[in-house]
């Protein structure tokens, strides 16, 4: 894989089904070189036979479909060039699909009725003067920052336009597909919910009176993490968010971080999907996300306590997947490096459904003579497909689509998995990835240590650009989760914190020495890089040892002091992982643990890149960790992707992605040179 393959990185959506159970729309997205812009369309895959996946919209971007109960409507987002994203319905037998929404900053996440009768969305509602297209925001009013959390990354500032659920009626059945096509009014959305605070993930009741959804209501909101489920009645006025009727209340003691919510077929109560912050609202180091079920409120009486249905030291879930089932919720499971399928009894017994080596991101339940669940996941050679999964736990998959052959074609280079042990005896679990033997000879090759940034995240087995590109180039890359990251259990992940640069650095040098034993990998030439807390462990590791021939420090968290203010995370993340720097032993330990703080004992030469719209490790980390190598002497380079932010290698513009991987490459060529 070259950089220019970029646009083979096809990665579709998590599926929408039709009631009958015979076909998923799911939208397939790339990212485009010509357009500097992520493309793609929703796909029809029937879930039987030999047909094929055929395309059912043209759009420049079309995503997140989502079904009618009768299966004749797909409603979905539609993007135009250099536009945001809004509602559009189309038949899924195909036609010219119908424009609902004009919303001035795009809408989100449509769900449908269980009638079918309307669509609820999430959009985005500026304050009266902002956001105008074409006005200069330097004409703006003054913003009056009162509170910690005021700003995020990829949003920017959200006090001044915060997130609602709305809902729009679906056009008339009984229009023929040349009628639909004429229609140019956009119908009227009525809004649910109005107020300071963000209203996400809304899913219908069955009744269809109301939905549920997470909002941080209680008094605290501004100041903690918590986020509680709340019903919001589909009514004809929008309900305050602070007077939603709660089905967990932080006001009245949850400790609450719901991600998710579904609620039951029955419609007594709410699946959620959460995080125990403890009572402070702030320990999130490690907090594992499991499954809890709650009742929903009656009223007149408080909201029962949720019951967690998960082990919350052993079990850590995907907050991207709940969907219900006969038998039990279906939830994603990290583990070691794989994201499962699996079903969740009502005493929280486990059956995988989908192991191995998969990476699952999606699910849905076809109905039918036999349900079976239709799954979207990656997997060491794919960057996602959709597959047929049966519900009795065989783990028999039947891939319905093929959407990385061209990728394969390019040339995909499958990890080999590493374990090793750090010196205090702690099993690390990793893999290795080395160049073709037949484009690159034998080896041994110069090497590539890659750290993942979170750090309670896990590099996975999916196919992974970073490291193809890097393969493909001649260098070996080591990868794996070290003490810190997710999906090995909360003592793992929790390992360091008040410890960040200990036992972290131990494991990855551990699974670099494992690597130096294979005959293929250089022991004598190797580099380390890595992005975000990948970048501080980068960084650390550059203050520690003069190993390795370069460094590529990427949006890197490096001065624990100044990202307290400067990050949208800054007022609680380095707090909890790190400590506190307001006194003088405070300030004594977050220096044993800050890369700036030693910053004078670096010699590697390093190449420093960080976005200019980076808000979550803002670009003054990156900016400060240049001026100090280079004013010491240490040879250092500095690139500044302008208009990015954190998720550049991700998400970034697929230009950019280029740019950046031109530059990484270039580097390493000179500093570590593959054959």
């Amino acid at each position: 894989m070259t950089p220019d393959d970029l646009p083979l990185l096809s990665v579709p959506s998590a599926p929408a089904l039709l009631p009958d159970g015979s076909a998923a729309v799911v939208a397939v997205t790339h990212p485009d070189l010509v357009t500097d812009e992520y493309t793609g369309q929703l796909w029809l895959v029937p879930l039987a036979g030999d047909a094929a996946p055929h395309r059912i919209t043209r759009g420049h971007r079309d995503t997140a479909p989502d079904v009618s109960p009768d299966g004749r409507w797909v409603a979905f987002c539609r993007a135009e060039p250099k536009g945001k994203p809004q509602l559009y319905v189309v038949e899924a037998s195909g036609g010219e699909p119908v424009r609902l929404t004009d919303a001035p900053l795009g809408v989100s996440a449509p769900r449908f009725s269980p009638d079918g009768r309307r669509i609820a969305y999430l959009a985005r509602v500026p304050e009266e003067g902002r956001y105008v297209a074409g006005a200069d925001p330097a004409g703006e009013p003054a913003r009056h920052i009162t509170s910690f959390r005021y700003r995020g990354d990829g949003i920017g500032f959200e006090r001044d336009k915060r997130q609602h659920v709305f809902v729009v009626e679906v056009p008339t059945t009984d229009a023929s597909p040349a009628q639909l096509a004429r229609v140019t009014e956009i119908p009227e959305s009525t809004a649910l919910t109005r107020g300071d605070a963000e209203v996400r993930g809304a899913r219908w009741l069955p009744s269809g009176d109301a939905l549920v959804a997470v909002v941080p209501r209680h008094a605290a909101r501004e100041e903690d993490l918590r986020r509680d489920a709340v019903v919001v009645p589909a009514g004809s006025d929008a309900v305050d968010v602070l007077d939603l009727v709660p089905v967990t209340d932080a006001d009245r003691g949850s400790t609450l971080g719901v991600e998710a919510v579904l609620p039951s077929a029955d419609g007594t109560a709410v699946w959620l999907l959460a995080t125990d912050l403890g009572p402070s609202g702030h320990d999130f180091v490690a907090a594992q996300v499991g499954l809890f079920r709650a009742a929903l409120p009656v009223a007149g009486q408080e909201p029962a306590v949720p019951v967690r249905l998960t082990d919350a030291d052993a079990v850590d879930l995907d907050a991207g997947v709940l969907v219900e089932s006969a038998d039990g919720p279906l939830v994603a499971v990290q583990h070691r490096g794989a994201v499962h399928l699996a079903r969740v009894a009502d005493d929280g017994a486990f059956v995988t459904l989908l192991g191995g080596r998969h990476v699952v991101s999606g699910a849905a339940v076809a109905q039918g003579a036999v349900p079976f669940a239709v799954v979207t996941a990656a997997h060491p050679t794919s960057a996602g497909d959709v597959l047929a999964v049966p519900l009795d736990g065989s783990g028999v998959a039947t891939p319905r689509t093929d959407l990385s052959a061209p990728l394969r074609a390019a040339g995909v280079r499958e990890p080999r998995e590493l374990d090793a042990t750090a010196p205090d005896g702690y099993p690390v679990h990793g893999w290795v990835v080395t160049p073709d033997p037949e484009r690159h000879g034998p080896g041994p090759y110069p090497t590539i240590l890659m750290i993942h940034g979170g750090p309670h995240a896990q590099y996975t087995h999916a196919v992974f650009d970073e490291v193809q590109v890097l393969a493909a180039a001649g260098w070996a890359v080591v990868l794996g989760n070290p003490r810190g990251s997710s999906g090995y259990g909360r003592a793992h992940g929790r390992a360091i914190h008040r410890a960040f640069g200990t036992v972290d650095t131990d494991d990855v040098l551990a699974l670099l020495d494992a690597a130096a034993t294979l005959p293929e990998v250089d022991a004598d030439r190797v580099g380390v890089m890595g992005g975000s807390y990948g970048g501080y462990l980068t960084a650390w590791l550059t203050t520690r040892t003069d190993r390795f021939a370069a460094a590529v420090v990427e949006r890197g968290f490096l001065d624990p002091v100044s990202f307290v203010g400067s990050s949208d995370i800054g007022w609680f993340f380095g707090l909890e992982y790190l400590g506190d720097a307001g006194d003088e032993d405070g300030a004594r330990a977050v220096a044993a643990q800050s890369p700036m703080a030693h910053v004078g004992a670096v010699r590697t030469p390093t190449l420093v890149i960080h976005s200019e719209q980076d808000w979550r490790c803002p670009v003054e980390q990156g900016q400060r960790w240049f001026v100090e190598l280079r004013r010491r002497g240490v040879e250092a380079e500095l690139l500044l992707f302008p208009g990015e932010g954190h998720e550049l290698t991700r998400s970034g513009r697929p230009r950019h992605r280029r740019q950046r991987f031109e530059h990484v490459l270039a580097w390493w060529g000179r500093h570590l040179p593959a054959s």
